[in-house]
């Protein structure tokens, strides 16, 4: 029974011929784009900014609207400021996403630097596996290349694409490139179970700031706001009492970015499990803070009222 509504949940696409071969047309555009060279590329992404920006306007009003409320001490200047900072980066990551399809191992070096990348790779020699908690920050595509660094097998949940089977296979095959594997949301419960197995130091990585259901039993403020939280990383930590670790990709300038890794928690029983996303939370918002314009403001992340018989963390 399991095995068959799992299989129903992999039925994501429903097009028709029409749309299927447009599809594939598209994908086959962005896979020669890939091949060309950053200069160009960069380019492409200045023409872009125009046109989603001034042109479509693209989710303009979910921009400001969540910018102003998670920064209401910024003025209206400082907020338009921010907003085309975000559409300038929101379409470099389009573009830069698009080259990981072709991208070589060298050029990701130049490119990519994981500062502290031992850290974790101390914790495969202990036969630790570790909970790497990421967030929709600067080019959190780019971070499947930490597989050419590290020790641990990586496991990266991820929420299916409906409707595109071209453009899912696209993005699969960009993201599993490194070496990372995929696994869709709703069969997560299959590495959490390979993890309280042991066999194999495995890095589970979640980024754990998706929109959550209404009825998510974790509310807490984020950005100034309400939102809901998934539960399943503090509930995979504390089962085998892994380390957290967060992830924070910075951006040095156009095209370079550099990865650290900060421990979170090393014993995830000792502390409350709420603790564990409260802290996950308000490491975010510190991050974000910094430099608000490299953060996804055009999801919408505060969508969801809070039901009445639940709390706020």
């Amino acid at each position: 029974m399991a095995n068959t509504k799992s299989k129903q949940k992999d039925k994501l696409y429903s097009e028709n011929i029409f749309k299927k071969t447009g599809n594939s047309i598209l994908v086959g555009i962005l896979i020669g784009i890939s091949h060309l060279p950053f200069w160009i590329l960069y380019g492409i992404s200045d023409l872009i900014y125009i046109l989603v920006r001034y042109v479509v306007k693209y989710r303009y009003n979910v921009i400001t609207e969540n910018l102003t409320k998670a920064f209401p001490e910024k003025s209206r200047s400082e907020i338009d400021k921010i907003t085309n900072k975000f559409y300038h980066h929101f379409c470099d990551i389009f573009i830069e996403t698009i080259k990981w399809h072709s991208i070589s191992p060298k050029e990701i070096n130049k490119r990519l630097v994981f500062n502290n990348m031992n850290i974790l790779n101390d914790y495969f020699e202990k036969g630790k596996s570790i909970v790497l908690l990421a967030m929709h920050y600067n080019n959190w595509e780019w971070n499947t290349a930490m597989s050419l660094h590290c020790k641990h097998r990586v496991k990266v949940i991820y929420n299916t694409m409906r409707g595109n089977e071209a453009f899912e296979k696209f993005m699969l095959a960009l993201r599993t490139r490194w070496g990372c594997e995929l696994i869709p949301k709703h069969q997560a419960r299959r590495a959490v179970i390979e993890i309280a197995k042991g066999e194999t130091p495995i890095i589970l990585a979640l980024g754990a700031d998706q929109t959550a259901p209404a009825n998510s039993k974790f509310w807490s403020t984020f950005l100034n706001r309400e939102a809901p939280f998934f539960s399943g990383p503090e509930k995979v930590a504390t089962h085998s009492n892994l380390p957290v670790f967060f992830t924070y990709t910075r951006k040095i300038k156009r095209g370079r970015y550099e990865v650290d890794y900060i421990l979170l928690f090393e014993n995830p029983k000792e502390v409350d499990p709420n603790e564990i996303l409260l802290t996950y939370i308000r490491k975010m918002e510190e991050l974000i803070s910094r430099e608000p314009a490299y953060y996804l403001w055009s999801h919408r992340r505060w969508k969801h009222k809070r039901p009445n018989d639940i709390n706020l963390q």
